[in-house]
């Protein structure tokens, strides 16, 4: 079964410096009929504009992903991490019992455009952490790049929840393949580039939930960008 969340139907604000789209609810925009799938809870695509971002703030018991599509993102939280994300690298924290982060851009010219992706963990009240790893655009293209799951298996960040995150760069008119184990539920996210999935039609913007299925195939109809949760 595969239920379309479609980019144009998401919630959408522009406050200026940050245009945000959000695929479930969050803050502002609620809807209860997009509450999350599975452990996924938050689901945003944002741009920040040039020295924009977002200033101290805490957050406790959640998961939370970053991907940086272009541009560059300044990380600082209350551990004492201090980096800059940019494309190509992948970005872990656990809230855990709580941390406080800042997000900023820190160019003066250019924007960034990010996902930022939080998932319920396996249990409340754990250590906080923070990792981050440069993947190669190698490892992705026209193949399923493990960046994230709950053992670190295969070099890979290791994220308190059973769920493994893959991200792939497919060719126009390339096609991807997955094997979904018994049980086990997807989203796929397309960050850039249009994709039939299952004979679904998706572009940029768009996801989709997926359950009861054994086999996904993403052909893509322009060069693609995807993100794909493999789900409890």
């Amino acid at each position: 079964m595969f239920i379309i969340r479609k980019s144009a139907d998401r919630g959408h604000f522009d406050h200026g410096w940050l245009d945000t789209y959000h695929t479930f609810s969050f803050a502002d925009y609620y809807d209860p009929a997009h509450m999350g799938f599975r452990s996924l809870r938050v689901m945003n695509e944002d741009r920040v504009a040039p020295g924009g971002g977002f200033g101290m703030h805490g957050h406790r018991d959640m998961e939370i992903v970053t991907c940086v599509l272009s541009g560059a993102l300044e990380h600082k939280d209350s551990l004492g991490h201090g980096e800059v994300l940019r494309p190509g690298e992948f970005q872990h924290m656990t809230a855990g019992h709580g941390i406080r982060h800042s997000e900023f851009n820190p160019s003066a010219t250019e924007p960034v455009h990010l996902y930022q992706i939080w998932l319920l963990p396996r249990e409340s009240g754990l250590p906080p952490s923070y990792s981050q790893k440069a993947f190669s655009p190698e490892g992705r293209a026209d193949r399923w790049q493990l960046v994230a799951s709950p053992d670190g298996v295969d070099s890979s960040l290791k994220i308190e929840q059973d769920t493994l995150i893959y991200l792939a760069n497919i060719k126009s008119s390339g096609e991807l393949t997955f094997d979904l184990a018994p049980g086990r539920h997807a989203w796929l996210q397309v960050l850039r580039g249009s994709a039939n999935l299952n004979s679904n039609e998706l572009t940029a913007g768009d996801g989709a939930a997926i359950s009861n299925e054994s086999k996904l195939s993403v052909a893509a109809t322009a060069a693609t960008e995807v993100m794909l949760f493999d789900l409890a």
